[in-house]
């Protein structure tokens, strides 16, 4: 059996932007999945920060400068936490819709 090998068949081969299903995401698309999970994670914080208003003061610890930039702090380290994993979709649904086009953007 002979096997020959042209040089127009390697490099039309290796010229294909086509990824494989495999292979691992380029740069853009890491970079785009990483902003999505930052979005995510501002808009969880943005969330919470609307949910602790409705919560009413119960006078028992003093209310400072010094608790309420640790519980926004504190908000923003459980939003980056909850966006790291799964989520809650929102960035997983932005990088779906998106991913096709900076794929394909040159």
């Amino acid at each position: 059996m002979a096997l020959t090998i042209h040089s127009q068949n390697i490099t039309e081969a290796v010229g294909t932007t086509a990824r494989r299903p495999d292979s691992p995401p380029s740069k853009k698309l890491q970079s785009l999945r990483k902003s999505c999970r930052e979005f995510e994670a501002i808009y969880t914080q943005e969330m919470y920060k609307a949910m602790r208003k409705t919560v009413p003061d119960s006078g028992l610890f003093e209310k400072d400068m010094s608790s309420e930039l640790y519980k926004e702090m504190l908000d923003m380290e459980i939003a980056k936490a909850s966006a790291a994993g799964k989520g809650n979709g929102i960035g997983e649904a932005m990088y779906q819709q998106m991913k096709d086009k900076v794929e394909h953007q040159k």
